[in-house]
């Protein structure tokens, strides 16, 4: 009896093990817990502008530190897996005006204590070897560069193109929406006609007084390739989504866009 008791204890004791190790699919084929989390982990990628030189101020600029702090540490507090990559590859410059005292947030902060973060920066991918397949959703931090180079980039702007062809969001902030200046519908017409649309307004502009530097407005490109521009006051947060595309007014908006863009991603 005892012999009896102990072998069915011992059964017990190894399916109990089998069941926190081992799931099935829906063909019945078992798979890892670790695994499984493997394969359903969202992967978004982050590009990020290389262009540094301001016009012909003198001055600095490139990616605006919060517009990729604060949805970076919110999308990877929530389980998803973030690679980074910019034209060049390697360090992407930082607007230096973003690093100053008025400027500093929690997910600011946070960024200039984030070595880890920091050395991945360091390393980013360079776009023309980046392949959407390998990601669920892409996102673009803003700041004053990528009205240089990220509008213009030929990869950036196939990328786009091939996101949006598999169904799969495309969030911008602040400046960043000037990426839309050359993408394309299949049908040839400009990706966000008749979309929802928001960015940098031209009074914020105005305001930091940089309206005769930058090449372009971001206000005036959205509305001139067809897209329904809304906006909030200056400096309020403000994001909009329509369909795949999600984009915010500012760098108070950039939460918002990524809480809007992790919902897309459930």
């Amino acid at each position: 009896m005892k012999r009896i008791t102990t072998f069915v204890i011992a059964l017990v004791l190894i399916s109990a093990c089998g069941k926190s190790t081992k799931e099935t699919n829906s063909n019945g084929e078992g798979l890892s817990v670790n695994s499984e989390k493997n394969e359903t982990m969202k992967k978004v990628l982050f590009v990020l502008t290389s262009h540094e030189d301001l016009g012909d101020t003198g001055h600095k600029t490139g990616f605006w530190i919060e517009e990729f702090a604060a949805p970076y540490y919110l999308l990877k507090d929530k389980g998803i897996e973030i690679t980074l990559a910019s034209p060049k590859g390697g360090q992407p410059p930082i607007d230096p005006k973003s690093n100053e005292a008025d400027f500093q947030t929690p997910a600011t902060v946070r960024f200039n204590e984030d070595k880890e973060t920091q050395e991945a920066m360091s390393k980013t991918l360079k776009l023309e070897n980046v392949n959407q397949a390998d990601y669920d959703a892409v996102f673009y931090p803003g700041g004053h560069g990528p009205l240089w180079d990220l509008a213009e980039d030929e990869n950036s702007i196939a990328l786009i193109e091939d996101f949006y062809k598999n169904n799969k969001p495309v969030a911008a902030v602040c400046h960043a929406p000037a990426i839309f200046k050359h993408t394309k519908s299949t049908d040839g017409t400009p990706l966000v006609d008749g979309k929802k649309v928001t960015g940098f307004t031209n009074s914020e502009e105005e305001a930091v007084q940089l309206t005769s530097v930058v090449p372009f407005l971001v206000e005036d490109m959205l509305k001139s390739n067809g897209g329904i521009y809304s906006q909030k006051a200056d400096w309020n947060p403000h994001a909009v989504e329509d369909g795949l595309l999600i984009t915010g007014q500012n760098p108070a908006s950039s939460e918002l866009v990524a809480e809007l863009l992790f919902e897309k991603l459930k």
